[in-house]
């Protein structure tokens, strides 16, 4: 039976309506929206390359001071007259830039934003392996093509069982996690409280940069980076390097197969559930509820499908960069629930966080 999307997608679809809502004084504007929203996506893989050549360039960090001439652009650059001019254009209509008095050019409101933030600006510079792998999404779409670029850079999505990863393959992406996730550290830990607690537990880690900050906020709490032996040796150099070794270890292992450290009265998956496939995933939660004791905590958290206002990032951003990788993908909140209460916790709650988009969080009680 028909509903009234289907007659609206009609409607829409006729080209008759299309030129009436056009010229229409009611409708003019609405169609406007509709347009560009339209072009916009079929333009916006110019619009990231135009950014990704601002990064490139360190465009943003040469107006850090203030603005410049096109010709200090020009020399700062190696670029052409037409081919900076081009691009300042360009990233002055995206917001990146602004045009200033003469021919001198100076940070946009989205540059601005973007020069503040190392992590987005690293995965601005990481998403030229995406681009490749998305050249034929179809391909990819039917598991054709091979392996991919972010597959070979995410070691351990390629590597099931996790062995044998390299100390040179982990330091790229171990990098890249403790640049990135920046805000996301301190969103979740501006939204839970780790008052009280005697041990965190960090399960995936990376180089202990979670761990290292809740540690640095909660003075008497005791923290351990769980992860592959040549990541969590990363971890302990960096809580060594912070004088926090007293109270901070980085233990190495495979999540999926070891067994967890023990003593912890909180474990805490950060980003990292929705790096696994249902099965994988549903596996790690069982087991850590096996090593939490009774009341124990689990924090979830990470960017969830569904989040109103940010659907697109969860299910079409993550969606599509988690299938480039070979491993995972993104899930609402309801699911992840679901998946807890599955392995056995008894208590399950959503906490609200300052920038859903980046991550949601979950608290499990065992």
């Amino acid at each position: 039976m028909r509903n009234w999307r289907d007659w609206r997608n009609d409607l829409l679809a006729s080209p008759r309506f299309q030129a009436f809502a056009a010229r229409f004084p009611l409708t003019r504007g609405i169609t406007s929206r509709r347009a560009q929203q339209v072009f916009d996506l079929v333009a916006g893989f110019v619009y990231s390359q135009i950014l990704h050549a601002c990064v490139e360039l360190n465009l943003f960090e040469h107006l850090r001071a203030g603005p410049r001439k096109l010709a200090d652009l020009q020399r700062l650059t190696g670029l052409p007259e037409e081919g900076a001019l081009r691009l300042l254009r360009a990233a002055s209509a995206l917001g990146l830039l602004e045009k200033r008095d003469g021919d001198s050019y100076g940070l946009g409101p989205h540059g601005a934003a973007l020069l503040g933030n190392a992590g987005a600006l690293s995965m601005v510079r990481h998403h030229k392996l995406l681009y490749a792998d998305l050249v034929d999404p179809v391909a990819m779409l039917k598991g054709e093509g091979g392996p991919t670029s972010l597959s070979r850079f995410w070691a351990y999505a390629r590597n099931g069982a996790r062995e044998g990863v390299s100390d040179s393959e982990v330091a790229s992406y171990s990098e890249l996690m403790t640049q990135s996730q920046t805000l996301v550290r301190r969103d979740v830990l501006d939204t839970i409280s780790l008052a009280g607690v005697r041990r965190l537990v960090d399960i995936g880690g990376g180089e202990g940069a979670f761990a290292a900050e809740a540690a640095q906020r909660w003075p008497e709490l005791g923290v351990v980076t769980f992860d592959l032996p040549p990541v969590a040796a990363r971890a302990q150099a960096r809580f060594e390097q912070l004088e926090l070794s007293g109270r901070a270890k980085g233990i190495g292992g495979n999540f999926h197969s070891d067994p967890l450290p023990e003593g912890a009265d909180v474990m805490s998956l950060v980003r990292v559930l929705h790096d696994h496939d249902d099965g994988a995933a549903q596996s790690l939660l069982n087991r850590i509820a096996r090593f939490l004791p009774s009341g124990g905590r689990l924090i979830v958290a990470e960017p969830m499908a569904g989040i109103a206002g940010s659907e697109a990032m969860g299910e079409a951003y993550f969606g599509f960069y988690l299938m480039a990788m070979g491993s995972g993908r993104p899930r609402g909140a309801d699911e992840i629930e679901a998946m807890l209460q599955k392995a056995g916790f008894r208590q399950v709650r959503r906490l609200r966080t300052p920038r859903p988009m980046l991550a949601s969080v979950i608290e499990a009680i065992r």
